[in-house]
């Protein structure tokens, strides 16, 4: 029942975390633009995202832009691409996996096939996990190393966003739900590995009570042919008196 409970706890983890990382993918604000010396009092905010550029006006006006060509990018900014993308692609096999492999399901085959279920789900959630961290980790990096580099003006500075934020938020819960998946079935499991399918009780009683009756006919039908000849004369004969 205890490890029933982990891991339902471990697959709202992974679920949050797989939700967690497509919200980071689509947001515009992986690096915004830092209030410092004379950005201080600009009246332009501006935010760089994975697939998007957008500018904040201070009347209110909102404008993207979208990055077309793959190729002009610089390299960590394409490696988040597709990371980022193949997280979330993992993280949903897992939660397919997953399900097949909670205990509480009725799909999923016997325990060793939801056994096998569960570890694969949990592979698949550090995985996306890891995936989702390295381009967070690689994106931070960039950012607070231009921030720190005394060559780049002060208009070209940025620091990180919200949506970086909310990536290691979401590789955590894959770590976490992942683990917890692979550790729930680790264990040696003892019994019955498949599952036995066992008719109604009413449907059981009545086959046990016609193999009774057909046990019982067949016993007299032998103790009936065991019997000799004259045993089965049930008349008198007048020869017999003579």
């Amino acid at each position: 029942m205890a490890s029933t409970g982990m891991q339902i706890f471990g697959f709202v983890l992974a679920l949050l975390g797989i939700m967690g990382a497509m919200v980071a993918t689509v947001l515009p604000n992986w690096k915004v633009s830092a209030d410092v010396g004379s950005n201080i009092i600009t009246a332009i905010s501006q935010m760089q995202g994975l697939w998007m550029d957008c500018t904040w006006y201070s009347t209110g006006m909102f404008s993207c832009t979208l990055k077309y060509s793959v190729l002009s990018l610089p390299a960590y900014l394409q490696t988040a691409r597709t990371t980022m993308v193949l997280c979330c692609v993992m993280a949903a096999m897992g939660l397919c996996l997953a399900s097949l492999g909670l205990k509480c399901t009725r799909w999923g085959g016997g325990r060793r096939s939801k056994r096998h279920a569960a570890i694969a789900s949990g592979g698949c959630f550090v995985a996306a996990g890891f995936l989702c961290l390295v381009p967070a980790s690689w994106f931070t990096n960039e950012v607070i190393t231009n921030f720190l580099d005394s060559n780049v003006p002060e208009s070209n500075k940025f620091e990180p966003g919200g949506a970086v934020y909310v990536a290691f938020v979401s590789a955590g819960f894959l770590f976490v739900g992942g683990s917890i998946f692979c550790m729930s079935c680790s264990g040696k499991r003892h019994g019955p590995q498949h599952l036995v399918l066992l008719p109604p009780p009413d449907k059981l009683l009545l086959q046990q009570q016609q193999q009774q009756l057909l046990q019982q006919q067949q016993e007299l039908q032998h103790q009936y042919c065991s019997l000799s000849p004259l045993d089965n004369k049930t008349g008198y004969s007048l020869q017999d008196y003579v």
